[in-house]
């Protein structure tokens, strides 16, 4: 392993390409703006604002939100943080969560009338004339497939969002959306933890040219070092709920137990646990784009040195075998019990929005 000084000007931080047959060249390492608004406790908009600013003056100009993270306020705080400063930013949000404005969860809608409705009230609350990326966040599976991207398609045609994604879809929703329009990137949940996409997506991404952009790519924080116990979490935080349960009882005492050797192997090399945990996600391709998020500026400084992380083979071979310990079988990994649900789920031709319902139960 090698580190590389990570405090060069934003114009040499790394590039990458998601998608070939509608290419969008985005930062190697973009960041997840959701914690600044929801979930992840409670956040402050002037610390959620200065850290995309940080962000930006790093070169981590690929930033990602939604509608229902808020709900809505968290694409006005993007909106205000990058006025401005457009030029120097590859927006991505994504409709579909339906939300009331009390927050009250309104069910997924991949309607055609709704896309047109989103898109346009999210390019208002962005205070922009267009997305550069665009995702169905969940699939709506009572609307075909071909219709929701469709409208989308409509949407590139007027100007309105220049490349399309979708998150948490099955490898044949994925490729129904492709044949209508090229779809950039697909979104979801992909770490050393959770790695289900490595079956069947992944290679279907690879083969239709597809981008990958894991969420959670610090497995919800776990494989920074940082949390030991859900006291370690704020009160109102969601991960110290049961929707969570890789921060639960056994499932959280199997994961400390590999992310203390992720901390063995990262204390060896002078980085950080979650420094390890990124380079990791980006060392599987050069078509992958992690978005760790972040509502702290120090957070993100640690994030971004993960670029400046050179992973030898040895290295790589030193992670899988301390994952392959954790899990058992004689070094043969397991997959956690969400990856086993979600097999079953494509058998019966249901796994898209698989992650939407329930955590990665983690233990193997």
């Amino acid at each position: 392993m090698t580190t590389n000084d990570t405090s060069t000007p934003a114009a040499s931080t790394p590039r990458r390409a998601l998608g070939t047959a509608s290419s969008l060249t985005v930062s190697a390492l973009g960041l997840g703006c959701m914690g600044m608004s929801e979930f992840y406790g409670t956040g402050q908009e002037a610390d959620g604002i200065a850290t995309i600013h940080r962000a930006l003056d790093l070169g981590v100009s690929f930033l990602d939100t939604a509608d229902m993270y808020g709900p809505f306020t968290n694409e006005r705080l993007v909106g205000r943080a990058i006025a401005g400063r457009r030029d120097e930013v590859v927006l991505a949000t994504k409709f579909g969560n339906e939300r009331a404005e009390d927050g009250t969860r309104l069910g997924i809608n991949g309607r055609p009338d709704y896309v047109r409705t989103a898109a346009d009230a999210s390019l208002k609350r962005l205070g922009v004339d267009h997305i550069d990326l665009y995702y169905q966040h969940r699939v709506d599976k009572t609307v075909p497939i071909e219709e929701t991207v469709g409208a989308m398609a409509e949407l590139v045609t007027a100007g309105k969002v220049r490349h399309l994604g979708l998150s948490e879809a099955s490898v044949d929703t994925i490729r129904r959306a492709h044949a209508v329009h090229p779809i950039t990137a697909l979104q979801t949940e992909y770490s050393l933890f959770t790695r289900h996409v490595e079956d069947e997506i992944l290679p279907t991404l690879r083969e239709l040219g597809i981008g990958l952009v894991p969420y959670s790519p610090l497995g919800r924080g776990i494989l920074t070092g940082a949390i030991t116990s859900p006291d370690d979490l704020d009160a109102d935080d969601s991960r110290r709920t049961a929707y969570f349960p890789r921060f639960q009882g056994a499932a959280l005492e199997a994961n400390l137990a590999l992310v203390a050797r992720v901390r063995e192997i990262a204390a060896a090399h002078h980085v950080t646990p979650g420094q390890l945990a990124l380079a990791w996600v980006l060392a599987q391709g050069d078509d992958v784009v992690p978005i760790p998020g972040t509502k702290r500026v120090r957070y993100l400084e640690e994030n971004v040195g993960a670029l400046g992380v050179d992973l030898t083979a040895d290295d790589l071979a030193a992670i899988e075998a301390g994952r392959a310990a954790r899990c058992g079988r004689g070094g043969a990994l397991r997959r956690p019990l969400l990856d086993r649900r979600l097999r079953k789920q494509r058998s019966r031709g249901d796994a898209d929005g698989g992650l939407a319902h329930a955590d990665a139960c983690d233990d193997c």
